[in-house]
């Protein structure tokens, strides 16, 4: 991981679009800070396309999809995505499976829920749990500490029965469906701008903070990690390109700003 100082400045100008995870890369102890927010604006403000891609549900991400200046949050590791295009504008809900999929994939995740809490000592679901849709979430940093082995026996016993599996830097989230950040990420791109993720990848940043960003990491060539990653990075297979100086929302913005200066006439001269 280079210090994000290396990022070049052309590459840095090129940039039209901005993915980021949201818990301890844009949140600072749960909250989001008035720094984060005029980043936000301020990406807005100079045309860039913005979109939070996160684990956290999409009941939770409502408030978020209303207030924030983005062009949509995907919630629950790409399985649903929620857009506010313009003042007054309702919120949309889009969805990548049917409802009577979501409806037969809740009914089995409830049951490995109970089953994680009855065979793992220590596990909690999550609090945030009652706005969950198409996953679960296991507490293991956020109101609850589980240590690394008990973490591990949430994974394998969600693996077990089928399910996919990864580790934010507060839960660990399983869910039936074959998405992810990245498929939800494409899928929202093309949903909602028309464009081919992809296609466009030179054009794109992406910003996380933990193991459950790795396949962003590996798929964008520019991908920033903020500082905070640090404590994950022997368990990355793939880190990111370039690691910012200030930790979560701090990072973040830190991140925006090279973006924007790199902008500016003067940079480019």
């Amino acid at each position: 991981m280079e210090p994000l100082a290396h990022w070049p400045a052309a590459a840095r100008a090129g940039i039209v679009g901005v993915l980021t995870d949201i818990d301890d890369t844009l949140t600072t102890e749960g909250a989001v800070g008035d720094d984060v927010v005029r980043a936000l604006q301020a990406l807005a403000d100079a045309g860039l396309h913005v979109i939070p891609v996160t684990g956290r549900p999409v009941g939770w991400s409502e408030p978020f999809a209303r207030a924030w200046p983005v062009d949509a949050i995907v919630a629950e590791n790409g399985s649903v995505a929620l857009t506010h295009r313009g003042p007054g504008a309702p919120l949309r809900k889009l969805y990548t499976q049917d409802a009577p999929t979501r409806a037969a994939n809740y009914a089995r995740m409830q049951e490995v829920a109970r089953r994680i809490v009855r065979e793992v000592p220590g596990a909690t679901i999550s609090r945030d749990s009652g706005g969950r849709e198409t996953d679960i979430a296991v507490d293991h940093s956020e109101f609850a500490h589980l240590p690394q082995e008990r973490i591990d026996q949430v994974v394998a016993l969600m693996r077990s029965q089928g399910m996919n599996a990864t580790v934010s830097s507060i839960h660990v989230n399983g869910w039936y469906g074959d998405h992810n950040k990245l498929s939800g990420a494409r899928w929202v791109v093309r949903e909602l701008l028309g464009r081919d993720l992809d296609a466009e990848l030179q054009r794109g940043v992406y910003v996380g903070d933990s193991t459950n960003d790795v396949l962003m990491f590996e798929h964008f060539p520019h991908s920033v990690g903020v500082a905070n990653i640090r404590r994950f990075e022997a368990q990355l297979a793939f880190k990111p390109r370039y690691v910012t100086q200030g930790e979560r929302g701090v990072g973040f913005a830190e991140v925006a700003r090279a973006i924007l200066e790199a902008r500016k006439p003067s940079a480019r001269a």
